[in-house]
């Protein structure tokens, strides 16, 4: 199971080796410390936990310092949680950083999606809208219809107007294109959920 923290950079185009020009995300993937590792007999699943970032050491807590103990350092303070059916060999205080990915893996990843405020539906859902005809003049983006006559009421789950982004998404079928061990880079295919800077989870398919 290959697994890793870090955050986007932002986009770019790589060649490929067939000479393919390919829209590409940059990932600044720092050395992470395995602060835990559960197991399905003593915990009921199987997972590692990962602790990154950096912190001032007097506003880390009693607590993450008793739970990290002597694997990982006072500043590593973001615990972060994969889970999977087998884990591997993993011990921990291990170090684990972008080498354990290679160009061509297949990966999945997560991150929270940009934040777009509150949003009609037109953009939030793709309507349509009223049609541009018939004197209509104020109801290009109006959502139509949204209650039930017998019911008197707004079903719940009706697709309306309200905030839209902030979400954890997660895309699949994402492959490594670039692995950069001295800079601390990885270049993957395709697009990544969020802005400049979320923290992204990559998982290897």
């Amino acid at each position: 199971m290959k697994f890793i923290v870090g955050t986007k950079t932002g986009m770019t185009q790589v060649f490929d080796t067939e000479g393919v020009c390919r829209a590409a995300t940059v990932l600044t993937v720092t050395p992470a410390t395995i602060a835990q590792v559960k197991t399905a007999e003593k915990d009921g699943y199987a997972a590692v936990q990962l602790a990154f970032g950096e912190q001032k050491e007097h506003r880390v807590s009693k607590a993450q310092k008793g739970h990290f103990g002597t694997a990982a350092a006072a500043r590593e303070f973001r615990p972060s949680e994969f889970k999977g059916e087998t884990i591997g060999d993993v011990e921990k205080g291990a170090t684990i950083d972008v080498s354990v990915f290679e160009p061509g893996d297949d990966i999945t990843v997560s991150a929270i999606s940009k934040g777009k405020g509150f949003q009609g539906v037109v953009k939030r859902h793709g309507f349509a809208g009223g049609r541009r005809s018939h004197g209509q003049k104020h109801s290009e983006r109006e959502p139509g219809s949204i209650g039930a006559t017998g019911n008197n009421r707004v079903l719940k789950g009706t697709r309306m107007a309200g905030r839209m982004g902030g979400d954890t998404v997660t895309v699949k079928g994402l492959k490594v294109l670039q692995v950069n061990a001295a800079e601390n880079t990885l270049v993957v295919s395709g697009a990544v959920p969020g802005r400049k800077g979320t923290l992204v989870e990559v998982y290897g398919a």
